[in-house]
């Protein structure tokens, strides 16, 4: 009888831990959950224009077709789920990505026009990305995607070139610093937030000018 109840004790005292830890775990928010798979998207449409270029690189040209119709596919897929200011944006990279394609399955797509493309197309979708986290909220949360989205747009910027890059380069190192100041939380985070959303509208207004 004293074991029955010593392990009756035993597991009614593990089931409590285990609801106490399962409790104490951060559950996603819808929100942060939509945007881990918004992210998701972008990165994968970015592999897959990464490759075509790779590819393009090496003289494969069967790749570079494969790689090619697939990141366009899966742009513009992101382009018609897109509810933002940007998505005509999009839509027209996703026009100017078509068009290359039977260049590439004639093996007449030379490589620095198609670079031109992703990059113009890894702007637009950095500047989507932005665009989306910045929609409802507060931007502490969510410092990691937004370094990582300006970065995509500063990637792009740097292979376009020329004054609009360096200015927009300029621009987006400033923001990067400044969340630095959101990622220290508290205080210091909420005194900071203005200026980072004023320095992302900054940088979305200077993408839409370019694109």
């Amino acid at each position: 009888m004293k074991k029955l109840v010593l392990s009756l004790t035993v597991a009614l005292a593990t089931a409590g831990f285990v609801q106490t830890a399962a409790a104490a775990l951060p559950v996603p928010t819808p929100s942060a959950t939509m945007h881990s798979a918004f992210q998701a998207n972008t990165d994968s449409t970015v592999a897959l224009l990464d490759k075509a270029v790779s590819a393009s690189a090496k003289g494969d040209k069967a790749g570079t077709v494969q790689a090619l119709q697939a990141g366009t596919t899966a742009l513009e897929a992101e382009a018609k789920s897109s509810t933002g200011s940007l998505k005509d944006k999009l839509l027209g990279q996703v026009s100017n990505l078509k068009k290359l394609i039977p260049l590439a399955q004639s093996g007449l797509l030379k490589g620095n026009v198609l670079q031109k493309a992703v990059s113009l197309a890894k702007t637009a979708l950095g500047a989507n990305q932005l665009e989306k986290l910045m929609g409802g909220g507060n931007l502490i949360s969510k410092v990691s995607g937004l370094t990582k989205n300006l970065n995509l747009v500063k990637t792009g910027l740097s292979a376009l070139g020329g004054s609009s890059a360096s200015s927009g380069n300029s621009l987006i190192n400033t923001t990067l610093g400044s969340l630095s100041k959101l990622s220290k939380g508290g205080a210091v985070a909420k005194a900071a937030e203005p200026a980072v959303k004023s320095q992302l509208d900054s940088v979305l207004g200077l993408v839409k000018g370019i694109l």
